[in-house]
């Protein structure tokens, strides 16, 4: 049986909230931007009166204005953004309990075998279109296809308000032309593969020998071949589907920059405290770290390195993201952000190999003063213990995505 699959994408989001949430923005170009004062001044959203001033998002908010000298900024309001997220799942549930969320303003939809309940999907889709905009004020755009690829594409291809459908029968015709890019799976890097061996299209790319592919893109050549051709068969998960946690990171952008490793240091601690606690939440055990760096000149670096053993320990996390970081970054220019993530996660009852020259209670002794930190601070709070010269800005309220990611 074909499946029928939803893929429902709310317009402009964060910038459609705060224009509904006061009406009188609506006339107005508007671009919801992070703080300039914590150095999280660039453009998250906007609504289409600033796009059509040529506003992107990650436009610094100085850009933003130069482009538009009436622009509107207003500070982004996430619990607002939350709710309305939860309210328009809720919308979706009425109609299917496999609803799966990509992002906060993103889901996918599997209502297969409902045509005599609530009609055609073309239909439903419509339902909920006006649902959405009668009950929250928002307007969102559907994909209707038989398939998750095609169906996130189908939202993407008529914005605002809009429903597209890609036919099983005659998607060739209706997308095959379109850019690669377009495809779920085509970043940048990819895009720039496919660009020079004038692969272009879609349908370049449905028609390309699948093992050529295979030698420039790896598993992901494959993968995009298949969408392409529309092969993709990955289902839609239920609406309580928690999936698997398979890195656990935090990250900052620093209210100073950092100049000298002395600075680092202490923020690298501070950074894998929580990463430690995340880790205990979720019974996992790090078997690697990667860092990512990004300096003044906004560019980026990455590495990653194995660990001498499983650990939830944050200090023997830091200690390891710090060797690394210590190794690779050249202190060309000063740093502006920082993120650690624990990477290969295993359960933590996973039994851990030692070896000879190992100083296993050093090990066991910095593990426990992990949890007399962690302890303390769950009593008296996160700023009972502190790392001197932490050039880290002020802690936010913790707000949970309707994935359940914790932020």
């Amino acid at each position: 049986m074909s499946r029928s699959i939803l893929h429902c994408d709310m317009n402009n989001f964060y910038a459609s909230v705060e224009c509904m949430l006061d009406p009188v923005l609506k006339k107005y170009p508007v671009a919801v931007c992070g703080s300039v004062e914590e150095r999280h001044g660039i453009v998250l959203a906007k609504n289409y009166a600033a796009k059509a001033f040529g506003i992107k998002t990650g436009d610094a908010v100085w850009q933003a204005k130069q482009k538009c000298r009436n622009l509107v900024v207003v500070p982004p309001h996430f619990e607002e953004y939350i709710k309305y997220s939860k309210l328009a799942r809720n919308v979706y549930q009425r109609y299917t309990d496999q609803v799966e969320p990509y992002g906060m303003d993103e889901c996918w939809l599997d209502i297969s075998g409902t045509d005599y309940t609530f009609g055609p999907p073309e239909k439903v889709a419509n339902d909920i279109r006006e649902t959405i905009k009668f009950e929250l004020g928002l307007t969102i755009s559907v994909g209707v296809s038989f398939n998750k690829i095609f169906a996130k594409l189908g939202s993407d291809m008529k914005k605002p308000d809009a429903v597209t459908v890609i036919p099983k029968d005659s998607f060739q015709e209706k997308i095959w032309g379109l850019p690669a890019a377009d495809l779920l799976g085509v970043g940048r890097a990819t895009q720039r593969v496919l660009d020079s061996y004038c692969i272009r299209t879609i349908g370049d790319l449905a028609k390309t020998d699948p093992d050529f592919l295979n030698r420039r893109l790896g598993k992901n050549g494959i993968a995009l071949w298949q969408y392409a051709n529309g092969n993709d068969r990955s289902r839609v998960m239920n609406a309580d589907f928690v999936s698997p946690v398979k890195s656990v990171g935090h990250g900052i952008t620093t209210i100073e920059d950092l100049e000298n490793d002395e600075q680092v240091w202490p923020v690298f601690l501070e950074l894998t405290q929580d990463i430690g606690h995340k880790l205990r939440v979720h019974k996992k055990c790090a078997d690697g770290v990667a860092i990512h760096i990004r300096d003044n000149t906004l560019f980026s670096k990455q590495w990653q390195a194995a660990l001498d053993m499983p650990t939830q320990s944050p200090m023997l996390i830091a200690k390891a993201a710090f060797a690394l970081f210590e190794k690779r970054y050249d202190w060309r220019n000063p740093i502006r952000s920082v993120t650690i993530q624990a990477i290969n996660l295993v359960p933590q009852d996973t039994p851990r190999q030692v070896d000879l020259f190992m100083n296993i209670e050093k090990i066991e002794k910095a593990e426990r003063l992990d949890q007399c930190i962690e302890t303390i601070r769950q009593r008296f709070g996160k700023n009972s213990i502190l790392f001197q010269n932490l050039r880290m800005p002020s802690e936010k309220p913790k707000i949970t995505m309707p994935t359940g990611v914790l932020c």
